[in-house]
């Protein structure tokens, strides 16, 4: 056997790191961007009515449709919620995707129409007391009216700076929603203007760094998205690049003083259509009354 000389060493070495990132590449950009998964918590709520022990809320949140691959994810969730049997499903925003130069060949006017073929595939969503929505900073940038139209139209509603009641055996609960907290006009106090100081208050805000304004807040739990958890996760590192407001609680459950915090990974993809130890995620939460741990 011919010895192995350094220079057919750095060859086969080269040639093997070389296949190795081809079959990553492939994976993060063939493979798990279209394969969501399911993520099952139960959180303790310390105001929650005992009427309200295992209500269950599926989370969904950056679709970023596109009518060609990224209607996969969407799909594969819709799929994965209708047999869940929720209570409610919750939807924390960007419908569309804004183009990085939006001025440029009318990207504000074609990125909000993907909001109708989106909201057309999300009416699909099935619960038993009802969707809700939240508008994330995409669809704010591309056209807020239009776009809170057509969710509203299919039966999605929009909570913009509002509350709702939820009725459970005589108890009750509520569902508030947030205006991006980025590019919009959220107002807490007007969200919660009608909601009694004792009663247990779920909040849906796009980007989860607001933990640290809400908190101060009577609101039992946060409900976020925007990350995407970076799309990209490395081990022992995290993610190489995180939006606004999104860099403090990029993902998963955090407690934010008194207030509980989940952010989801999110369905879509935005810039590159890949992702990495990030798959796209529905997140399923079962509600339980007793005192959150601290993270």
């Amino acid at each position: 056997m011919a010895p192995l000389t350094r220079r057919k060493f750095l060859r086969v070495t080269a040639g093997t790191a070389g296949a190795g990132l081809l079959a990553v590449g492939g994976y993060a950009s063939v493979w798990e961007p279209y394969r969501p998964k399911v993520v099952r918590l139960e959180i303790p709520l310390a105001r929650l009515p005992e009427a309200f022990e295992g209500f269950t809320i599926v989370q969904l949140s950056d679709f970023h449709y596109n009518p060609h691959l990224g209607t996969i994810p969407i799909r594969a969730a819709i799929n994965m919620v209708n047999q869940l049997n929720a209570d409610l499903v919750v939807l924390t925003g960007d419908f569309v995707t804004l183009p990085m130069i939006s001025s440029i060949f009318n990207g504000r006017r074609r990125a909000a129409l993907e909001a109708e073929p989106c909201a057309r595939l999300l009416s699909q969503l099935q619960a038993r007391v009802g969707r809700f929505s939240v508008l994330g900073n995409h669809d704010v940038g591309a056209n807020r009216r239009l776009i809170s139209e057509v969710l509203n139209s299919y039966q999605l509603p929009v909570l913009h700076n509002r509350s709702v009641p939820l009725e459970r055996a005589g108890a009750r609960i509520w569902l508030s929603g947030l205006d991006d907290y980025l590019d919009g006009d959220p107002d807490i106090e007007q969200a919660l203007k009608n909601v009694p100081a004792d009663e247990a208050v779920v909040m849906l805000i796009h980007e989860p760094d607001a933990a640290d304004d809400v908190n101060k807040y009577p609101v039992d739990l946060q409900l976020s998205g925007h990350s995407h958890g970076g799309q990209i996760w490395i081990p022992g590192f995290g993610a190489p690049w995180l939006p606004r407001l999104a860099r403090k609680y990029p993902r998963g459950l955090r407690q934010v003083g008194p207030l509980t915090l989940y952010t989801n990974l999110g369905l879509g993809t935005i810039r590159m259509p890949i992702r990495l130890n990030c798959p796209p995620e529905v997140t399923l939460i079962t509600l339980r009354a007793g005192k959150p741990q601290r993270t």
